[in-house]
């Protein structure tokens, strides 16, 4: 049986640790940005479920517009919003890229707004406009049918 003694020195030297890098990249520093909290909500959707999404700010390379467009980006990290209300959804989106911020690529699914009133989709519209607000966010574009299509976006962050 362990002591409380041996116990308390284990938790004492864990506790401080920092995992070994072993793949030599910097590590991630929390303090480098603060979580994007100067969004505004939306209240009607502007956007019907199967309308394309597209947009890029200047000088993003077209190489990379068309990268997102087919889809070929590898290991990127995926945010589901099904269910989430907007302001949920606003508050996970958050909490995503500040965890992703070190990320090229995100993948978020907000989906095609089949139950939402009058054939818009709200919650397509809030991701747009989070997107839109958002400074490190340099383009989006609809997801091919394999990755969402119409119900899911990459988006391109800026690396600083």
């Amino acid at each position: 049986m362990i002591s409380e003694s041996d116990k308390a020195l284990f938790r004492s030297v864990v506790e401080n640790n920092v995992p070994v890098n072993k793949d030599k990249t910097t590590p991630q520093d929390p303090a480098k940005k603060k979580a994007f909290k100067a969004y505004t909500y939306i209240t009607h959707g502007g956007l019907s479920g199967s309308d394309i999404i597209s947009y890029a700010q200047n000088g993003v390379s077209p190489k990379i517009i068309k990268k997102m467009k087919q889809g070929n980006i590898s290991h990127v990290p995926s945010l589901d919003l099904h269910g989430q209300t907007t302001i949920e959804a606003c508050q996970s989106l958050s909490e995503f890229m500040y965890y992703h911020q070190h990320q090229q690529f995100i993948h978020i699914i907000h989906g095609k707004g089949y139950n939402s009133d009058q054939g818009n989709s709200i919650l397509k519209s809030q991701v747009v406009s989070f997107l839109n607000q958002h400074p490190d966010v340099l383009a989006f574009n609809s997801c091919p049918p394999k990755d969402g299509g119409t119900g899911a976006v990459f988006a391109l962050l800026r690396q600083n």
